[in-house]
């Protein structure tokens, strides 16, 4: 099932080729060979270029796991999509610390990153490249150029599919930007290549882009049951909208609570997700199995590897004393592990399903500086395993090193929580109640633990056990005003062992200084 979103790419490189530049002319026609106007003119073709497009958010490059890299300057294992993102969510946070001395890594643990950090620039490229390629399609499959091409109906209206896909990936790539970046350089489909000082959209503008795109494929995207795995469907673009709206009082100034309850009752009322049964089961093998996975990033051991993504979730989080067949690889990274006030915020240890840690020879606290370089400091935290709900391997058996397990970006129970959060916000404790005593009942496997009343601050805390390592913990601490300022410190954050106060400036991340100096249009954030 899952291999169905990886078709070939060869044809993909030659029908990216003229995208690669930003100097050269790009009218030309090459003497020989393939070229776009040739790989776009076969209408079975659409389905290549959009599978490179899916695979943009999972794969580094054209071969993988490493060589004909998309991005050059940068280690493919370090640019790759969900690991970049990853990092920048959460190792910030009071989720998640990494020991190792790669530049920049340190940086991220201790809120002390610049405009030049390797790991800022990764994700500014890669969400720019992603764009890219979208905007490419989007322009190659618009009506006037199929019509062009003399497309039969039926392959019209598929591409159309396809183009609406592509919109959405689009989406994404924009709402992580605005996220991480705030005022950014905006290009669509009708800024040709070659246009490389494009203008700048401020936050606000770019929300209410990203709002009316997602508004206007909703209702053309296909519905869950009739899309192949791991395609965007009807229920992403709700659930992207419902993240949109929780958040726009950050991004626009003002709150948007009762849109992101109603696209949350849209995804629920379609009936197309449940929650899964047992917990951990989303972060297996074979978790594409899993009904309550809305938009998935695709992996395969076999035809899907990259050193980036759950690869690096797996790996990077075994070290010490534990055994890495355990976890369906043959690697131990040793550098990622969790805080201690990330655990203590798990009361019940012995019974909540998600705690997931691994303590032995583990220290809880960390009390000197160069500790946070040694593994056996911190609990590791190995929610991703390699292994299926049978206890088998990934299908890499011969070489365990590339894992299967595909990355939830949007699940269901994000959903109930997004819910459970905009209707307290509106007053509707009853509601909030309701979905976030669904999830600690799933989490327990009864409802004697579930709550009798509520505050943000419970709210928040329920979404750090249920989403912990999903790359939304950044996102939520600066919605409730947590990620900066001293109200709320965990180690590590500002330097100083215990956790120090913040700047604020620091809930974006910098432009990229070599941007900068490529585009006049473009603006520093504040504080850099």
């Amino acid at each position: 099932m899952k291999k169905t979103i990886f078709p070939s790419l060869l044809v993909v490189a030659v029908a990216l080729a003229s995208i690669t530049s930003c100097k050269k002319q790009l009218n030309q026609t090459p003497m020989y060979g393939l070229n776009a106007e040739k790989v776009y003119s076969d209408p079975n073709n659409y389905i290549n270029v959009l599978a490179k497009l899916y695979s943009g958010l999972s794969m580094t490059g054209i071969q993988g796991p490493a060589g004909a890299g998309d991005i050059a300057g940068i280690d493919e294992g370090f640019s790759a999509y969900v690991r970049v993102l990853w990092n920048l969510q959460e190792l910030p946070t009071d989720e998640a610390l990494c020991g190792w001395s790669d530049p920049g890594i340190p940086a991220l643990n201790k809120s002390d990153w610049s405009a030049d950090d390797g790991w800022i620039k990764g994700m500014y490229y890669r969400i720019y490249y992603q764009i890219t390629l979208c905007n490419e399609f989007i322009w190659q499959s618009r009506d006037e150029k199929l019509a062009e091409r003399g497309f039969s109906q039926a392959d019209v209206e598929r591409i159309r599919t396809y183009r609406n896909e592509a919109r959405f990936l689009r989406a994404l790539s924009y709402y992580h930007a605005m996220d991480l970046f705030g005022n950014i350089p905006f290009v669509d489909e009708n800024d040709r290549v070659g246009a490389f000082q494009p203008d700048r959209i401020d936050r606000a503008s770019l929300f209410a882009y990203i709002e009316e795109e997602l508004k206007g494929i909703e209702d053309v995207l296909l519905e869950p049951g009739a899309a192949p795995y791991g395609r965007a469907t009807k229920s992403a673009a709700h659930a992207l909208l419902a993240k949109l709206y929780l958040n726009a009082e950050v991004y626009t100034n003002t709150a948007r609570y009762a849109d992101c309850k109603t696209y949350c009752e849209k995804i629920i009322s379609a009936g197309a997700f449940q929650l899964d049964d047992v917990y951990q089961d989303m972060f297996l093998a074979d978790n594409h199995t899993s009904p309550e996975i809305i938009f998935p990033v695709v992996y395969d051991g076999l035809y899907a590897q990259t050193w980036g993504g759950t690869t690096y979730l797996v790996c990077g989080a075994l070290g010490g004393a534990m055994n890495a067949a355990n976890y369906g690889v043959n690697g131990k990274w040793g550098g990622l592990r969790v805080t201690p006030q990330f655990v203590n915020k798990f009361p019940d240890s012995t019974l909540d399903s998600r705690y997931l840690f691994y303590r032995t020879g583990q220290q809880l606290n960390f009390s000197a500086p160069t500790q946070l370089a040694q593994f056996n400091y911190g609990y590791a935290f190995p929610k991703f395993k390699n292994k299926t709900k049978a206890g088998l391997n990934g299908s890499n058996n011969a070489n365990s090193a590339h894992v299967d397990i595909d990355f939830p970006m949007f699940r269901l129970a994000d959903v109930y929580l997004m819910l459970a959060e905009s209707s307290f916000r509106l007053g509707d404790q009853a509601t909030a109640l309701q979905y976030v005593n669904l999830i600690r009942t799933r989490a327990y496997n009864t409802s004697a633990f579930n709550v009798a009343s509520l505050s943000l601050d419970v709210i928040l805390d329920e979404r750090a056990r249920e989403l912990s390592w999903e790359a939304t913990r950044r996102t939520d601490l600066i919605r409730f005003g947590k990620f900066t300022g001293g109200d709320y410190v965990w180690s590590f954050k500002g330097g100083e062992v215990d956790g120090i106060a913040t700047e604020a400036f620091k809930n974006l991340y910098p432009i990229p200084n070599a941007d900068l100096g490529l585009n006049p249009n473009l603006i520093q954030n504040p504080g850099y």
